[in-house]
């Protein structure tokens, strides 16, 4: 798997850390290396969701994410913000499956986005 995307990781990453150029200074190159490897996990999510044909697999994901990293003083604009540069990174990688994989994370986005609206726990 990380091979098959790590194109589209390694862009999505740095235009994350572009954006936020505090996590850096939070948490250096520790924090990179675990944003790449959660964005593994994210892909290995949307190749689920993809094989089954329904973005709620992803989107449930995606919620209980975001309630992890919430919970441990991110914010959820980080990961939608993450999931906004993977789609932009997969708008300029032509990947298998690229066009359900934003139409899943733009969903999921909405879903995170809804939740903090509506103030529901997401877990």
């Amino acid at each position: 798997m990380e091979n098959k995307y790590k194109s589209v990781i390694d862009e999505a990453v740095i235009k994350l850390y572009e954006r936020y150029p505090e996590l850096d200074d939070r948490y250096g190159e520790t924090g990179r290396k675990k944003c790449y490897e959660d964005n593994i996990h994210h892909f290995n999510y949307l190749e689920s969701a993809a094989d089954v044909g329904e973005s709620k697999v992803f989107s449930d994901y995606a919620l209980w994410l975001n309630s992890v990293l919430v919970s441990r003083g991110m914010k959820s604009d980080h990961l939608i913000d993450n999931f906004k540069c993977i789609m932009e990174s997969l708008e300029e990688h032509k990947v298998e499956k690229g066009e359900a994989f934003k139409l899943y994370l733009k969903q999921a986005i909405e879903s995170i986005q809804f939740a903090d609206k509506e103030n529901i726990p997401t877990t």
